[in-house]
């Protein structure tokens, strides 16, 4: 594949060292000849020098015969530009680095499309998608990504005296957009089917749309859960998409900031935290608030140091488990030592992604979960699908799957009996690790 990066900073570079690494053909544009020949000690790539927001530059990169670029520049504006050049000019796919919000927003709406915008990523998003991950289950935050807000899916406890319990599957009655999808009881970890019957003290996975969500759980848990107490240290945008993905009711959330400003300023943003002037490290503080008593200390300042330093202080006065920010390697070896149980890079995390979005072909796994007994599939069916057309209920998947979500250009829903797949769809599929192929005969194969 002919890769085209513009911008050799520290994402961009990243990216071009794992992406050449994969075998692509990598050119890097940026406008410093110092950040270029660093690259070029390091990886064998090739290099222009020049302002990628000039069309005699990319015209000269190659950019009619470009298979991807990634604009990576440190401004959202400029790597916009750049793409929609990129598209109008040949590049067959165009991915976007940006940092501010209102412009990630972007992402699947009709103007990004019209742009020449095939993807978006913010790194910082990824970053605290990535820490949600290690404190939810993994397959939550997967279709929750799909679902772009509108979808959820929680695993609880099933309460004595709730509705559900001593009755089968499909002896329940469940609002129309949730669905049932593991069941870990005594027997052991099971996808739910129409004979799985429910008992008190089962762990069970739902899945449903924001807007009837609540009514679906009340079949199996009335009562209010037990939040994990989470502290965030740090006034960066990643600290806010930290918060944001953590609005659950399984979280009851602390933000510390030291400017006021920016402390009223998120406040207003993030009604469902507790924000807090002050400093985490301090040790009034620390006592004052018991940051010892919470789950997990997660310190996401632009200071590698800094987050360090707090982590090791946190786990060593009583928190459970700690979470670091950082933007250097040489540090790593550093948090076994100090007890800090997870560290994120926001480049690596943000490269990643990338691979993830080349990964050839028509189905790809987002996550697993249920003790590695279930696995989340996305599905962009074919032309010549042989389930084109038909309703959901005339269509005979893999044993123990489900479809869990269509997402339809702007539109995501939980499907019916009576729905219909169209080419267009992106499809959300539960069932068994490992029924790729299954799944590929029938969303592809004619």
């Amino acid at each position: 594949m002919n890769v085209i990066i513009a911008g050799a900073g520290e994402f961009g570079g990243h990216a071009a060292e794992v992406l050449s690494a994969d075998g692509h053909k990598v050119t890097v544009i940026d406008v410093s000849t110092e950040r270029l020949g660093l690259l070029n000690d390091k990886v064998d790539v090739r290099t222009l020098a020049g302002n990628c927001a000039h069309f005699q530059v990319v015209a000269e990169a190659g950019v009619e015969h470009c298979d991807l670029l990634i604009a990576a520049t440190e401004t959202d504006e400029i790597n916009l530009f750049v793409a929609c050049v990129a598209k109008a000019s040949g590049a067959k796919k165009t991915i976007v680095r940006v940092h501010h919000t209102a412009n990630f927003e972007l992402r699947g709406r009709p103007l990004a499309e019209k742009l020449g915008i095939d993807e978006l990523i913010c790194p910082e998003h990824l970053v605290a998608l990535a820490i949600t991950r290690t404190l939810r289950n993994p397959g939550s935050i997967a279709l929750e990504e799909f679902g772009r807000g509108k979808l959820l899916m929680q695993r609880f406890p099933v309460i004595r005296g709730a509705t559900a319990v001593g009755k089968k599957l499909h002896e329940i009655r469940l609002p129309a957009s949730a669905r049932l999808a593991t069941v870990e009881g005594k027997s052991g970890v099971a996808i739910a089917n129409a004979e799985t019957e429910i008992d008190a003290g089962d762990l069970v996975t739902l899945i449903g749309e924001r807007k009837t969500f609540e009514s679906a759980r009340k079949v199996f848990h009335k009562g209010k859960e037990k939040r994990l107490l989470v502290a965030v240290m740090g006034e960066t945008s990643t600290a806010a998409w930290l918060c944001r993905s953590l609005k659950s009711r399984m979280f009851s959330v602390r933000l510390f900031v030291q400017q006021h400003q920016r402390a009223v300023e998120l406040s207003e943003k993030l009604p469902h935290v507790t924000v807090l002037e002050a400093d985490p490290t301090d040790a009034t503080t620390f006592a004052d608030e018991h940051i010892e008593k919470t789950n997990a200390f997660i310190a996401v300042t632009e200071d590698d140091e800094y987050n360090i330093l707090a982590c090791a202080q946190a786990k060593k006065l009583g928190v459970a488990t700690a979470f670091a920010i950082v933007t250097k390697e040489k540090y790593l070896h550093l948090f076994p030592s100090v007890g800090i149980d997870h560290a994120f890079i926001p480049r690596t995390v943000a490269v990643s992604a990338i691979q993830h979005m080349l990964a050839v072909g028509r189905i790809r796994s987002l996550a697993t979960f249920a003790n590695g007994i279930a696995e989340v599939y996305e599905i962009r069916p074919s032309k010549r699908a042989k389930i084109l057309g038909n309703e959901l209920r005339n269509v005979q998947l893999p044993a123990e799957t489900m479809i869990a979500a269509i997402r339809r250009g702007n539109e995501v829903y939980v499907p019916g009996a009576e729905d219909r797949f169209t080419e267009d769809d992106t499809i959300l599929a539960i069932g068994p690790c490992g029924i790729a192929d299954d799944l590929l005969k029938l969303f592809v194969s004619k």
